[in-house]
């Protein structure tokens, strides 16, 4: 008898066992079991071989008339002729001639498979088979045969579909019992079948209705040991010692408040209550912030880290990018005014001051920050990976708000969280819609508030599609608009996916790797040609042509990663001031850049973003009273996947609906993490759109049991199987929340 832990070649041999792990990557028996059939065909009823229309599944009762092995461009093929009485059709095998022993003349069987032909002759290639042994029950061996529920499998190599159901076959008929982790009360709760019952229902199934239970059975489990993992982090959370941070009702939070030149939005205020009440307690807040571009997110960790200074801490803002952290620093500076310049001849006497860190500054500017930020002056510091460097010490780190969590790994992360004397309180920040059922799965140990709402004063944002393929006058258009908004005076950004162009730069510059770790979290899979940047067009080749063609008399300037930092300070800068008309572009105004006067964009080869990218982008625009325009300039064929992408980034606003068809979209193993897709991974079945009911059943479940039992003492099985997920690579991943 064979257990789930036994390798395979105790069970199936050496041979076997070998291709098996090098095709699929299998070791173990619970490894070949759990992989799960693609779908399944169902043998018909029996037919008439003379009614056979090409195309047909069919099922045929027939009887060998005649057999002859024969080569052909160097193959062995076995001819099979057989009949039914009313016609004949022939049966063709490649490569087994060694039928020929068992497919002799006058043998009756039940031949399946998809009806094809052959000069002229009806055919059946590769068909499943059952021949019937004389004096049998001719009508029970067709019942049988004819009902079979045949499962198809993910194949690859010298492994076919038939020859991984032939293996599975031969481990379950030496199955021995399994410890079942899934409690059996839960199980019964939800009438769900045995484990033991379900690897034999979804493998070899009585019936469709049978094998749709086991493989809703199978995909709970994944999704309750995921909700159980996060459901552990989030106890564990609790458990932690953290310093209570209370605002007082006359304290440097009302101050703040009474200067602001606008009123918080509902949303606004709701999330506030939230985070208030999170950090007053005496373990640490750990909350995920999502909301659209332009939402007020920013101020309201503002106010977050206002609450924690006024009791004598310090927050540290950390930003994927230097010019997203300058942005913070402006921004907030701004929003602080007087109250940024405590301790100067500015300062109003009340407030902090505010440090920024980044990895440009040069070394006296650099001192000078980290001094501030060890003897507690800067109460709030903004920074970028600089912020986690040795020699980077705080007086009393209370709060780590992480802006763009997506970009950072966990290890990051917790570098700065341990710069704190005590655990602090964490506030993570995207400007990513997350789907409902994303967040459940990949940040499900955070509490998520939500910013729906837009500030009062935001445009709205019109945008176009121009299919270059089938009306390239239409960008001569485009061209002609920034021009009118210019005159206006208004401001545009074009914006390119690559930096240089392929004559200049040999080595074809890629399109940076936070372009594609975005693309690929909340967008699209890359191909090889993207990867390379094959016919896309540049910042470096854009910017000189236009500046010279359509756009001559306009201000224009470059801006892209590989400036230099004091370079691209100095551009943004210029922008900001309307000293520059058009910022021709990468990526790199995705986030954080705020320039109220800008009125349009133009996204060449739009169809090389993520949809959730592309939302980003276009963000940038209608932030004042100017409505914004964004036009999305693609040669992507107009009735490809591309346009279809492209249509619905035009057709809505909703980044909320945008990151769903991101989802729907692009492999769920991008969502889940990397090990999804590998055999060891638990992450098989469940899609995080599909299974969104069964999602929360599996939370509510998790979090019932891990109220009553956090480290899972009463569940040993549960215990292990949870402590396995821990283990494997898509923890890393989880582990970002």
């Amino acid at each position: 008898m064979a257990i789930l832990e036994d390798p395979l070649k105790k069970v199936l041999g050496d041979r076997t066992a070998e291709a098996l792990s090098k095709t699929f990557g299998m070791k173990s028996v619970e490894d070949l079991l759990r992989h799960y059939p693609r779908r399944y065909v169902t043998r018909g009823e029996l037919s008439d071989i003379s009614q056979l229309i090409e195309g047909d599944e069919v099922t045929i009762l027939a009887e060998v008339s005649a057999v002859k092995v024969r080569r052909a461009n160097g193959r062995t093929i076995l001819d099979v002729l057989v009949t039914d009485g009313s016609a004949k059709m022939s049966l063709t095998f490649f490569n087994q001639a060694w039928r020929e022993k068992e497919l002799r003349a006058g043998v009756k069987g039940m031949f399946a498979g998809k009806v094809g032909s052959f000069k002229g002759t009806r055919q059946l290639s590769h068909p499943d088979y059952q021949l019937i042994p004389d004096g049998d029950d001719v009508d029970n061996a067709v019942d049988e045969f004819a009902g079979k529920y045949l499962p198809v499998y993910p194949a690859g190599g010298k492994f076919p579909s038939w020859k991984i159901e032939q293996s599975v076959g031969i481990v379950l008929d030496s199955l021995d019992e399994i410890e079942d982790y899934l409690p059996r009360e839960i199980a019964d709760e939800f009438g769900y079948p045995t484990l033991r019952e379900a690897f034999l229902a979804i493998h070899k199934p009585k019936s469709p209705e049978e094998a749709d239970l086991a493989r809703e059975r199978l995909t709970f489990d994944e999704a309750m040991l995921l909700q159980l993992l996060l459901a552990q982090r989030r106890s564990e959370l609790r458990s932690l010692a953290a310093t209570p941070r209370k605002i007082s009702t006359d304290g440097l939070v009302s101050i703040f408040e009474g200067k602001l030149p606008f009123k918080y939005t509902e949303g606004q205020i709701e999330i506030n209550r939230e985070i208030e009440n999170d950090m007053q307690q005496p373990h640490p807040m750990h909350r995920l912030l999502q909301g659209e571009v332009g939402s007020g997110k920013t101020v309201i960790a503002l106010r977050a880290m206002l609450s924690v200074i006024e009791s004598g801490g310090q927050a540290a803002l950390l930003a994927p990018t230097e010019v997203l952290a300058q942005q913070h620093f402006k921004t907030i500076s701004k929003l602080l005014g007087d109250l940024a310049m405590a301790g100067t001849l500015e300062g109003s006497g009340e407030g902090t001051q505010v440090a920024l860190l980044t990895g440009s500054l040069t070394n006296a500017a650099k001192k000078e920050a980290l001094s501030r930020i060890s003897n507690g002056e800067a109460g709030i510091v903004i920074g970028t990976h600089a912020l986690l460097s040795e020699g980077v010490e705080f007086a009393d780190l209370a709060l780590v708000v992480v802006d763009e969590q997506h970009r950072f790994g966990v290890e990051q992360r917790d570098a700065l969280r341990m710069k704190a004397k005590l655990p602090p309180h964490l506030l993570v920040m995207t400007a990513t819609p997350i789907p409902r059922t994303v967040a459940m799965t990949i940040f499900g140990d955070l509490d998520v508030s939500t910013l729906r709402q837009l500030p009062s004063g935001r445009s709205a944002i019109k945008t176009h599609l121009i299919p270059v393929l089938e009306k390239p006058h239409y960008l001569d258009r485009a061209w002609q608009r920034i021009t009118e908004e210019v005159a206006k005076g208004h401001q545009a950004y074009i914006v390119a996916p690559r930096i240089t162009a392929p004559e200049v730069d040999e080595t074809k510059a890629k399109i940076t790797q936070a372009d594609i770790d975005m693309a690929r979290l909340m967008g699209d899979e890359i191909s090889s040609e993207e990867l390379n940047g094959e016919g896309m067009v540049s910042v470096e080749e854009l910017a000189p042509k236009l500046a010279t063609g359509a756009l001559k008399g306009l201000k224009l300037a470059p801006l892209h990663g590989k400036q230099s930092s004091e370079l691209k300070e100095a551009t943004m800068s210029a922008f900001a001031l309307k000293e520059i008309d058009v910022l021709v572009s990468t990526t790199v105004i995705e986030v954080g850049v705020d320039v109220p006067n800008a009125s349009m964009m133009v996204i060449m080869d739009s169809d090389r973003f993520g949809v959730s990218q592309l939302h980003q982008l276009r963000g940038r625009v209608g932030r004042g009273s100017v409505p914004g325009l964004c036009l999305l300039v693609s040669s992507a064929p107009e009735a490809s996947p591309a346009m279809e992408r492209l249509n619905a980034v035009a057709g809505t606003l909703d980044g909320f609906e945008l990151s769903r068809i991101d989802l729907d979209q692009r492999r769920e193993g991008d969502v889940l993490g990397r090990a999804q897709s590998g055999t060891k991974s638990h992450l098989r079945l469940l899609r995080v759109l599909r299974d969104e009911d069964l999602i929360e059943k599996a939370r509510g479940v998790a979090l019932r049991i891990i109220a009553d039992d956090p480290k899972l003492v009463g569940y040993p099985t549960l215990a292990h199987e949870v402590s396995l997920l821990k283990q494997e690579e898509s923890s890393d991943f989880l582990d970002k929340g």
